[in-house]
């Protein structure tokens, strides 16, 4: 299941919900990204963060990442949120959940679609800071590395 929207989310009700009529789970993986409050290049401080995606496109997207960690991993279900518009520090901006028969497939398929998604899912970042500033995040080389390394 795919989710893009502006609310915040609740981890513990989402788990909930990707494991209700799965009583198949035996292990569930999740990862949860963080507004921080600084820029991770320039160290600059981060006052809030803004973001943008092309509604259908985005979606889409993630899907097949999603589609792609299942064929990957045997994953009884999974579940991405991401948060589009104005957020401040310690925000939740991310959540992937993934629910496995054993623990290897969940925890495999859950880094696979974070970092997956920071490399091919279609969302922009303008960081606000306090000297008055703002910039678009340009991607991290970084992530595209560990998406290579994950064989994405």
């Amino acid at each position: 299941m795919i989710k893009i929207q502006q609310e915040d989310f609740n981890i513990q009700k989402e788990i909930d919900f990707l494991t209700k009529e799965h009583n198949d789970i035996g292990a569930i993986s999740v990862f949860v990204g963080l507004v921080r409050d600084f820029n991770a290049h320039s160290k600059t401080k981060v006052q809030s963060l803004y973001l943008e995606h092309y509604p259908n496109m985005t979606e889409k997207s993630l899907q097949e990442i999603c589609e792609k960690a299942k064929e990957k991993w045997t994953l009884q279900n999974c579940l991405v949120i991401h948060r589009i518009g104005k957020l401040k520090p310690s925000d939740n901006i991310v959540l992937v959940i993934c629910g496995a028969y054993q623990r290897v497939p969940a925890m495999q398929a859950c880094e696979f679609i974070i970092h997956s998604l920071k490399v091919k899912a279609p969302f922009w970042k303008k960081e606000f800071y306090e000297n008055g500033n703002s910039a678009w995040v340009e991607q991290n080389p970084q992530d595209k590395e560990l998406a290579l390394q994950i064989n994405y």
